[in-house]
Formats: C-alpha cells, structure tokens, sequence
C-alpha cells in the first residue's frame, strides 16, 4: 500500500500540487502572524529593557507601556530624600513627553503617523543590564537651554547634523521651538521602531513642558551595589509622597511586557482571521479535489479491494495521500508566512513604524502550528471522500463502469439548515449584543451561515444552472452542453462556487461597511456640527493646547472648542475611550445632539454624560454615579445625561477636560472645532488660522467637509486592505476552479474525444469549458454578493448606536464583483480548455 501510495502521488503531482496551494495562503498567515509579532514583541522588548533603571519611581498609573502623558508632577524634595538613601547609587529625575517631535532638514516631521516623538532629561542612568541607555556617538550632550541631541536613526533620516539648528514641535507653548543640536546618541541595541527620541538638558525641558517649574515626573535609580531591586524599592517607598510609587526594574518590564502582549494579540487576531477565511475556502477545494479524485479511481479502489486490500487500507491510502498534500502545502505556506512577515514589516515602514531591526525567525511555535494546520485541515477535509473510497465493493472491479454511490442530500439539508439557523442565531446575539463576547458570535455566526449555505448550494444549483440555458442560447448547442454539463453534477458545481462564495461574501459585506461609513461620516458631520473649519492632527498624536488659545484670539471666530481623547476603566464595561470636552464651548459647535436626558451644559467636573444604550447595559438613571479609573486613579462621577450614540458624539463617553486632568491625563487636544461669527469673511478667517498652524506640521486646517473627506479617505485605505487580503481567498477559489475544471476533463477524456468526432471543433471545445468555468463563477459571485448584502445590511443596522447611521449599497462596486467574476471564470479555463483541446482524438476515444 506504501508504494500505492507512493505512485499515485507522484503520477497526480500536478492536481495534488493546485490541492496543496488550497492551504498554502491559510497557513501562511497563521506562521506569517506568528513570526511578525514575535520579531516586533522581540524588540519592543529590548526596548523596554534598555529604558528601564534598577528602580523607577513614577505616579501609580504613569509610566507604563499602555499609559497617557501624565499631568502630575512632583517637587526637588522627593527627589533629594531618594538620593539620600544608602540603598541609591544614583538617582536620576526627569520629564517625559510623548508628543516631541523634531522636524528634518527638509521642514517635515521625522517619523510621525502612529510611532511617537519621545522627549526625556539627558542623564548617565544605566539599564538593569548596567548599560548606558545612551550611549554618545557624537559631539556631545545638550548642557544648556536652547540645545537638544537626538538619536542615531532621527538625525539619518531627518539628515541633521552636529551644529545644525533644529525646529521641534513640543506640546506647550510655544508649540515650536528651534534649538542646536550638540549631539547624537545611540539608544539600546535594537532602535526605536520609527519612534524618535530628543534628549534635553533638565532646566530647558521643564521650561519646554511645565513652564519652567522646578518639578518632575519620574526618577530612574541606579542602586547601590550589594542591595537588591527589591530591598532599594521598598526603601524609597517609605520617603515617597501618597500616589508616588516605586517598582523593581523586573516588575517594570513584566507589566509593560503583559501590555505589550495584549496589544500584539489584537494585531495576531486580525490577521488569524484571515487565516481561518483561507483555510475554509482551501477546505472546499480539496474536499472537491478529492472526491474527483477518488471517483476517478473507482475502478483502481475497487481492484485494490479485490486483491485483499481491507477497507481499512483504501481509507488509509487515501488520507496518506491528503498528508503528503498537507505537507507539501504547509512546507510552502511556512515559507509564505516569512515573506507576509518581511512584507507586514515593510507596510508598517509605509506608516513610520520601522522594525528593519527586527529578526524574523522561523521560530518552533510557528513551525510546528504551520504543519499543524497544515496537515490537520487537509486530513480532516480528506477523510469524506476517503470514507467513501473504502465503501467500494470487491466485485465492483469485475464491472465496466464503477460509480460511487452518493449519499442522499437528506443529511446534507438538514445539517446545512441547522448551521444557518444556529450562525442567524449567533449574529442576531452579537449584534443585538445580548451578553457574550460581540465579535465572537457575529463572526461564528458568519462562519456558521456561510459552511450552511454552502451545503444547501446544490439545491439552489439546478435552478440557476437552468437560467443559463437561456443566457447561453447564442453559443448554440456548445452552450446548451456547457450548461448541462454544469446541471450534471450539481453538488461538484456547488462545492467549487462555494469556495468564490466565501470570499465574495466578506468583500461584498465591507464594501457596504465602508460605503455607509463614508455616507455616515458626511451626513453625521453636516447635520451635527456649525464649525466651518477643523483643525486635526497629522501625525496621529495629540498637539499643544496653544493653538487652540491662539485660535480664539482671532477676530470673526466665534467659539473654539477642543476635543481630547483619553482612556479609562468603567466598572461594568471594561475599558472604554472617552471624549474631554468644554461643555459650554462643545454645546455651541454641536447643531443638534438628540440628548434622551439631561444636556451638554449639565456636564461637569464630577459627572458624566453616557449614550444610551452604553447607560442601558449598566443599568444606570440620572443622578447615579459611575466608577471610572484613570491613571490617576478612581473617580466617582454623577450621569448627568443620555444621549442618541448616532448623533455625532464621537465616543460613548463624555467627561469634561477638567475630569481628565484630574485623572491625571495632560491637555492635550486631539481636535479643535472652529465656528465664525455670522457675516464674517471666511477666507480672511483661514488665512489667520493658517498663519497658527504653517509651522506646525503636526496639525492640519481643514474645512468642515475636507475633514469629512479625510476621514472616508481613512475609511477606504483600511478596506482596501483588508480587500486586498480577502482577495487572496478568491485567488484560492480560482485555483479551485481551474483544478476542478482540469479534473473533469480528464474524467471526461472520452467524452471529448465522441464530441470531437462527430464534429466538434477545438475552437467550440475550448468555448464549452469556458462557459462551464463562468457557470461555477458567476454561481458563485450571486451566493456571495447575496450573502454579502444580508451581512452588510445586518452589520449596519447593528452599528446605528456607534455612529453608522446611513445604509449606503455600493451597487457598483457589487455589479463590478459579478462582472470581475465572469472575467475570472474566462481565466480559470485557459488551460483546462487548451489540455481538452490538444487531447488525441482516437485516444481520447478509446480511454476507460
């Protein structure tokens, strides 16, 4: 049976090889993810490792990983009593800003987009490994106000040199600065990742930060030799003020490393979903592949049997040769997921995150889960047709035409109804959000509607097919074969549109997502807002408060107001993004926020305005109150409103800004909303604002509706990824449909030699594969534009309270999907057609 096995692997390579791409994409991912985010959690470690003391002292809540700028500041004496202790070698203090960005030789921000602009004290502290955390490279480091070094990687790409004079974007006022650089610095062993890092001498720092006030935020501890990180932390403890504390190095990077993973599983989940769409797709090609295959073989099955191979041992072969697939496939797919990892890391480059100094290695966990998936999937897709295989009868060989017997479409039909009633199920529970985790059930219950469908697709298969008869009258009798062709074996057609359905469906699902995003952002931002101008960041961090302030200085501006964002924990809803408003100031940029309760000027320092059905989940009234933990701790605030989620507020929760610097989180805005007085000149009104923010290249003035087109412009960027993605899914659907069509030329071989002997030409044979091809595509372009449609609409209604509010169906995007499918189905057929016009008449004839 080995040497069986053997064979028939080597003498089908070519259709087993199409099968094993099935799985090449789906395990691509799970190793590709795997790989990236331990190559950049590799690194971000040695990040946090090389910025972390013996002992770090910092406000509870500050200073960590996945922490805001902190507000809170401390006085000399803290520091003096530290320094003091004999457990202390050395003590450090210091400010930090993450929002300190340096503008290159060519007046545009270095790095900037996602990667922070880190600003800290130049010192002489050392990691807990005893290296320097900066190590001079050049000149030498800033000792006076006015002067600044950066690291090595910031003065390459911003092309600055020793002497130069260097502009900075800072988050006080003045929001630029211009200082000369003395130095360049290295920092730890493996870069910042597209972050920048600025370091300045104390004085000029706080004048930069905190107005100049002798205070600080942190002190980094070099201990004293012989004292554990543990002994000097509880020995600084005890000299340290209420809300201070300090932590042992170790416990540092822990926490930081904990919040370092979680962030990573986001992206790790992101892309295994991907993974289980391909692997579900490669699914049904080889369970189609396989079952050609093996009513191809019937006879050969059927020998075997009656030589004294046991059921058994035909099952066995069978599952044999679906391995040496998997691992064919998962082999590649290992190798796909090294070069999705390099080609993640180049993409985040695109964006200022620069891992080139990441190791991307193929690690045991990625090895080891690739030939997992790989293998399991393909075995477990395998084993029908293998069960099926040993059913074959000994005496079935003695026979001229063996045929497997099918199994009646009974079982078919009701496991298929269960799976759509239990996946309509699943997503009407997440997105009524009636308990449980949201994403889960809606995307289970896709998965669940979509493997029902397609096990129900053979009962809808015979009456498309039969709409082709018509749509295939110009071919003649070509046509009328091709179609009965396709209506010959209805559950073959099925299973191989069933493969382009999956794809198509989850494209067509966010096209939709993203057209009434887009329709939602514009109507949302028109009806919600009387600000004509809009002034946003541009490198996806908060900016100086100055601006706003200068902005309200302006003659013909009626009301300023700032948007800050913040994040904290609620009990009962976990942690949740909040909006900092003025509320006086938001009320008048606000045409008409639907408020169920209460106001935006009832808002205050100590209360919190909830949208409603955010108030619903927690079963809160007015006047209740709310536990929310910021950085700086508890706070006890009063609900003061309810509002409709659909009516432009951009967040379910609603605090003042006085609230948030509070709870510790620095003024910083992320949005400033501009409105004028009636009958003011516009144009004279942006050439001031203008004249602000021209050298501020982390800001961005934009009118009411170019904020609206920047945000549909995001919206688009984010779905034509994540397209592009899903569109490698139907690249697996093609795949099958060339593999099937090429198997049912072979399994036809002697038909095609009758049709070419009674007159058919090649040109017709070559046109009758094709239309057979466009059959199965446009099949299944219809399953999945239908689907999709379902799934769009039920996600946008769902997302009404998140600010969806606006159905909008991209009928042109669909038809084009339909039409691209044609085109596919075309495609697909090119060399199945050629191979059944090349074959030898009198062969093809005589073929068993």
């Amino acid at each position: 049976m080995v040497r069986v096995i053997w064979r028939n692997l080597v003498a089908r390579k070519l259709r087993l090889l199409l099968s094993a791409f099935a799985i090449v994409l789906g395990v691509s991912f799970v190793s590709g993810a795997m790989v990236f985010t331990h190559a950049i959690g590799a690194v971000f470690d040695g990040i946090i490792e090389d910025s972390t003391a013996d002992v770090e002292v910092a406000f509870k809540g500050a200073g960590d990983f996945d922490s805001a700028e902190d507000s809170r500041t401390f006085g000399p004496e803290v520091v003096k009593a530290v320094e003091a202790l004999p457990e202390v070698e050395k003590a450090y203090p210091g400010l930090s800003s993450s929002s300190l960005f340096v503008l290159g030789s060519n007046g545009k921000v270095v790095g900037g987009n996602g990667p922070p602009g880190l600003a800290v004290v130049a010192s002489d502290v050392t990691s807990m490994s005893g290296d320097r955390i900066f190590r001079l490279q050049e000149g030498a480091f800033p000792t006076e106000a006015g002067q600044v070094a950066v690291d090595e990687t910031t003065a390459e790409r911003g092309k600055l040199e020793v002497g130069d004079t260097v502009t900075l974007v800072t988050p006080g006022d003045p929001p630029t600065v211009k200082a000369r650089l003395t130095g360049v610095f290295a920092f730890g062993e493996g870069g910042l990742n597209g972050a920048t890092l600025t370091v300045f001498p104390k004085a000029y720092l706080q004048q930069l930060l905190v107005g100049g006030r002798d205070v600080y935020q942190q002190i980094s501890v070099d201990i004293a030799d012989g004292v554990s990180q543990r002994e000097a932390a509880d020995a600084i403890q005890k000299v340290l003020p209420s809300g201070v504390e300090a932590r042992p190095g170790d416990e540092v990077v822990a926490k930081n490393r904990k919040a370092l993973d979680r962030i990573l599983g986001f992206l790790n989940t992101f892309l295994l979903v991907f993974a289980g769409v391909s692997l579900v797709v490669g699914t049904f090609l080889i369970i189609n592949t396989f079952s050609i295959l093996v009513a191809q073989r019937s006879r050969e099955l059927a020998l075997l049997r009656a030589l004294g191979a046991s059921r058994r041992q035909v099952n066995r072969s069978v599952l044999a040769e679906s391995v040496g697939v998997g691992l064919i496939g998962s082999t590649l797919g290992l190798l796909g997921g090294w070069l999705l990892a390099r080609g993640l890391s180049a993409l985040f480059k695109l964006f200022g995150a620069d891992f080139s100094s990441a190791s991307f290695d193929l690690t045991w966990p990625a090895v080891v889960a690739a030939y997992a998936v790989g293998i399991v999937v393909t075995a477990l897709a395998a084993y029908g047709p293998a069960r099926r295989a040993s059913r074959i009868p000994p005496v079935a060989a003695l026979r001229d035409d063996v045929a497997l017997p099918e199994s009646t479409m009974r079982r078919r039909i009701v496991v298929g109804g269960v799976l759509v009633v239990a996946g309509v199920g699943s997503m009407a529970a997440g997105l009524l959000d009636l308990g449980g985790e949201v994403l889960v059930e809606i995307a289970g219950g896709m998965l669940a509607v979509l493997v029902g469908v397609a096990l129900l697709s053979p009962l809808f298969a015979r009456p498309v097919i039969s709409l082709f008869d018509v749509l295939f009258k110009p071919f003649g009798t070509v046509g009328r074969l091709a179609a009965e062709n396709s209506r010959r074996n209805p559950r073959r057609t099925a299973a191989t549109a069933s493969a382009l359905m999956v794809g198509l469906a989850l494209m067509s699902m966010m096209s939709i997502f993203g057209a009434s995003a887009s329709a939602s952002t514009d109507s949302t931002l028109k009806d919600a807002y009387r600000s004509q101008l809009v002034i946003s960041n541009a490198v996806g961090t908060p900016f100086s408060p100055a601006v706003a302030r200068e902005a309200r200085r302006i003659d013909g501006i009626r009301t300023v107001a700032s948007l800050r964002y913040a994040q904290a924990k609620v009990k009962g809803a976990g942690t949740v993004f909040l909006v900092g408003v003025d509320p006086q100031d938001y009320a008048a940029v606000m045409a008409d926020v639907p408020f169920v309760a209460g106001a935006l000027t009832d808002l205050g320092q100590d209360s919190i305005l909830i949208g409603q059905k955010q108030a619903d989940k927690l079963g809160v009234g007015l006047g209740d109150r709310v536990q929310v933990r910021f950085q700086a701790g508890p706070q006890s605030l009063r609900v003061a409103g309810f509002f409709d989620q659909a009516g432009g507020i951009p967040s379910s929760w609603v605090v003042s800004q006085a609230a948030l610097e509070k709870g510790g989180i620095k003024p910083l805005d992320s949005m400033v909303f501009l409105v004028q007085e009636p009958g003011a000149d516009r144009a004279a009104i942006t050439k001031r604002v203008e004249a602000i923010t021209k050298d501020l290249p982390t800001v961005k003035l934009q009118s009411l509706q170019g904020f609206a087109d920047e945000q549909r412009k995001q919206t688009d960027q984010f779905l034509t990824f994540v397209n592009v993605l899903l569109a490698l899914s139907v690249l697996i659907a093609v795949l099958g449909v060339v593999n099937t069509l090429a198997l049912s030329v072979i399994e036809r071989t002697r038909e095609v030699g009758l049709l070419r002997a009674i007159g058919m030409s090649r040109r017709q044979l070559r046109t009758m594969v094709r239309l057979e091809s466009i059959v199965i595509a446009v099949f299944g372009a219809l399953l999945g534009v239908g689907m999709g449609i379902a799934f769009g609409v039920g996600l946008v209604k769902s997302l009404k309270d998140e600010g969806i509010t606006d159905l909008a169906v991209p009928v042109g995007s669909l038809v084009a999907f339909v039409v691209a499918s044609v085109v596919i189905g075309v495609l697909a057929a090119v060399l199945p057609a050629r191979r059944a016009a090349r074959l030898d008449v009198l062969e093809a004839i005589t073929t068993e």
